[in-house]
């Protein structure tokens, strides 16, 4: 039987080339309506327009407030800054006159604590090269990852088996104080699959003490807290690697010089940029004691594998694409430095307005953060939450220091 030749498929340039511009216009379109739906989140609609107004007002009277005491008292102040007046105006505000107009200013202070947050957070990188992110050094990392899992570990063997507290508050507040504040509480609530009234108990623990770190740090540095055994720049990768939240690191950094607080913040964010592997890391712990509670409770017949539960877990972590974009505006200032004298004004320029509007839009957040902070939620908590977060904020202040004087020693 004689196998007949097959005819070669022949393909006119004309259709390939078709086929190729349809391709591309609809990968493009793809792309555009997911670059659309990401910038949707970031760009304020009307329900937002009246508390934003609101928020800026603050903020703007916060930076003005600061500016003539600094001129008042000649810059002596140590501790205070726009930010700190911010949060500290936003909460007297929101435990007495916002409540009555919450209801319409919510959206728009929720909008600046969050999506304000992160783009002021962004552009923070035009603050910081790469030659001072070079200058923290890996002993910055390895001292990150110190403290991180330290205070996870002892925030978990206290809160579990001393106050008999149940795994998932435990675990949201020992996020919260070893990573990034009330950024890991919420990004760990699907991991841990947490009911609201927990992550508002964990996020009222992280504001209360983190706020306190924010003005204690300055304070403690004035009365000479660790001076002798660790310099400025080290006092920085202190304060970055132990207080809760990215905005208190700012605020407390630069309360004692700018240096000090870009340290501070490179060396927060590689702290928050582990929050990726924590999560992962978490969510493997807690699939593994699921799994392990289901077969002592059901049959293995009619659970799911721990592969599948694993992967459950893995879909619902929230990356914190923020912390990866400001090191990319970290890379871009880096490389408009090294652009040639011509260009240096035009450079200097748009930087310096780039940080200007950074300044402002921390300061927005701060002051919402601030009206959301009501002493009710205090209440809420309970006393051993409270408890435990005030344990781990005194090992932040103690241990966080231990393990950074003997980094500092080491390297």
């Amino acid at each position: 039987m004689r196998a007949h030749p097959t005819t070669p498929i022949k393909i006119h340039p004309t259709q390939y080339s078709r086929d190729n511009k349809g391709l591309y216009r609809l990968c493009v379109s793809a792309l555009l309506n997911k670059l659309n739906q990401m910038l949707g989140d970031y760009l304020p609609n009307r329900k937002n327009i009246l508390g934003l107004l609101m928020v800026l007002s603050g903020s703007l009277i916060s930076i003005w407030l600061n500016e003539r005491i600094q001129d008042w008292t000649e810059h002596s102040v140590l501790g205070l800054s726009a930010l700190t007046l911010a949060i500290l105006i936003g909460m007297v505000l929101g435990n007495t006159l916002y409540p009555r107009f919450a209801n319409s200013l919510t959206e728009g202070v929720t909008f600046c604590k969050a999506q304000i947050l992160r783009l002021a957070i962004v552009l923070y990188g035009f603050k910081i090269t790469l030659a001072q992110v070079v200058s923290v050094g890996g002993g910055a990392i390895a001292t990150d990852a110190l403290v991180l899992s330290s205070t996870f570990m002892i925030t978990y063997l206290l809160g579990t088996k001393v106050l008999k507290m149940d795994r998932t508050t435990t675990m949201l507040i020992g996020s919260g104080a070893s990573i990034c504040g009330a950024a890991a509480v919420i990004a760990a609530e699907p991991v841990l699959k947490a009911e609201s009234h927990k992550v508002t108990i964990a996020v009222a623990t992280v504001v209360v003490f983190g706020t306190l770190s924010m003005l204690l740090y300055p304070l403690l540095y004035q009365m000479g807290w660790l001076a002798g055994i660790i310099d400025p720049q080290h006092y920085g990768v202190y304060i970055g690697s132990t207080i809760h939240e990215v905005a208190q690191v700012v605020v407390a950094g630069n309360a004692i010089s700018p240096e000090v607080g870009n340290t501070a913040v490179v060396t927060k964010m590689i702290r928050v940029m582990m929050l990726a592997p924590f999560l992962l890391l978490l969510s493997v712990f807690v699939t593994s004691v699921d799994t392990a509670a289901q077969n002592t409770a059901i049959s293995s017949t009619h659970q799911p594998s721990k592969i599948q539960l694993i992967l459950q877990r893995f879909k619902s972590i929230q990356v914190p694409w923020f912390a990866f974009v400001f090191l990319a505006m970290v890379g871009i200032n880096s490389l408009l430095s090294l652009l040639p004298g011509s260009a240096a004004p035009v450079v200097q320029s748009a930087t310096q307005a780039m940080i200007h509007l950074d300044n402002l839009l921390l300061t927005m957040a701060m002051f919402a953060l601030g009206l959301t902070t009501h002493f009710s939620a205090i209440k809420k908590a309970g006393i051993k939450p409270l408890v435990l977060a005030a344990v781990m904020f005194i090992w932040l202040i103690l241990g966080g220091a231990a393990i950074n004087i003997v980094m500092t020693q080491i390297s």
